[in-house]
């Protein structure tokens, strides 16, 4: 009975877990040549408009000189100009920053530094192991509405996660107790580990998505380190290295910062961060398709419809885009194609990308190649109505008070 008792209350415990959309990671093949890669689209230079000469003599071709790359003793002295003074152990979260950037190959430009910082300090407050207030009675709220639809009696479920855990503590006394993300995750690490000394499912899977002070995503971390070689030892997994503050700022800084985006208003890649990389870029796809096809479509980002991370079904994309075969003189099969490098920032590149727009640019209006994806976030932690605008404003906001501490 106490083994039905558990396997019960930890399945319940799996299922209050906040889901988060697939992870897609693109990341550069590692190489001795550090890459620049800014919050801010950097927009191209000009090219001088040359008048011609009566006499025109020739002269060698200047090159333009390149902008000197700082060093690290550089970058970590701007680290320390901008971030906050007051916050607790500065050094070593310039430590952890600098390492990030360095590791990953980011510039240490104050464009890059502050928006690190402006998301650490949303999602963290500049906390290693972010607490979650309430933390406890969220996880039995949680617990006991799915007790409720079983017909489980929540004092049943507490019964039985009586049983001593491996720190000593019941399970119930831990979470009780529970203050900080990385506590949960550990939690449901033992709980995991407890299922299979009992005999229950060996594929149960920690259901913690996301934690540490930028709250990574665990499952891009993951993919991460398959494709880049992440810096530190690992003592024991690589998502617990993101419960960590140096795994949690590495993670963080790769995904927000380590791929090209042309986008001309930091907010857009700080929803992206939020959102899923190029979501701000697609969404404004979409308005542009709901214009052209008159069909009402949600701008947040997703092309496609996704089930376990593989597309699946016909998206509300798609049966536009479908409409209008004719006046694209695309077939479903070439659509398809494009559309499924959403993810990717080649998508910009294809066919079906430049018919769109080149169409809707026709009327002599251009519209915007970024536009701020429409969703609603949604966890347990959130208790008022929030938005990946209210976010990616949100962060901005840090940010353009990171670059003030350059005067």
């Amino acid at each position: 009975m106490r083994r039905i008792f558990l396997l019960l209350a930890i399945s319940l415990l799996s299922a209050c877990a906040t889901q988060s959309p697939p992870v897609s990671v693109v990341v550069p093949t590692p190489s001795a040549t550090p890459q620049l890669a800014t919050p801010r689209a950097l927009l191209a230079t000009p090219t001088p408009v040359v008048s011609a000469s009566p006499t025109p003599s020739p002269s060698p071709t200047q090159k333009p000189t390149p902008k000197p790359v700082m060093t690290e003793a550089q970058g970590r002295a701007l680290m320390a100009q901008l971030l906050p003074p007051k916050i607790n152990d500065r050094n070593g979260w310039i430590d952890d920053m600098l390492d990030a950037f360095t590791a990953l190959k980011i510039a240490y430009t104050p464009e890059n530094i502050c928006a690190v910082a402006a998301v650490i300090e949303q999602e963290s407050t500049w906390q290693g192991d972010p607490v979650v207030p309430g933390l406890p009675k969220i996880v039995w709220n949680a617990i006991g509405e799915r007790a409720d639809k079983y017909h489980i009696p929540l004092i049943a479920v507490q019964t039985a996660l009586l049983k001593p855990s491996p720190t000593g503590q019941s399970y119930k006394a831990r979470i009780d107790n529970l203050r900080t993300e990385r506590e949960m995750n550990d939690l449901f690490e033992d709980l995991a580990n407890e299922a299979k000394s009992l005999n229950l499912p060996l594929n149960m899977k920690n259901p913690i998505r996301t934690g540490g002070p930028m709250q990574v995503s665990v499952e891009f971390a993951q993919q991460h380190s398959k494709v880049w070689p992440y810096p530190y030892p690992i003592k024991e997994s690589i998502r617990h290295e993101v419960f960590t503050r140096r795994g949690g700022v590495y993670f963080g800084t790769a995904i927000l910062l380590q791929y090209p985006a042309t986008y001309t208003d930091v907010a857009y890649r700080f929803a992206d961060f939020n959102a899923g990389r190029y979501a701000s870029r697609n969404a404004a796809f979409q308005k542009v398709l709901s214009h052209l096809s008159g069909k009402e479509l949600v701008e947040d980002g997703d092309l496609l419809s996704y089930s376990n991370g593989v597309p699946s079904g016909t998206s509300d994309v798609q049966t536009a885009l479908y409409s209008m075969n004719a006046a694209l003189g695309m077939s479903r099969d070439e659509m398809l194609r494009d559309l499924k490098q959403e993810k990717l920032v080649g998508f910009s590149q294809t066919e079906l990308y430049q018919k769109v727009y080149a169409l809707a640019d026709k009327g002599g209006k251009t519209w915007p190649r970024a536009s701020m994806p429409q969703i609603d976030l949604k966890s347990p932690k959130i208790t008022r109505k929030l938005t990946t605008e209210w976010f990616a404003n949100r962060v901005k906001g840090r940010f353009e008070t990171c670059i003030k501490r350059l005067n």
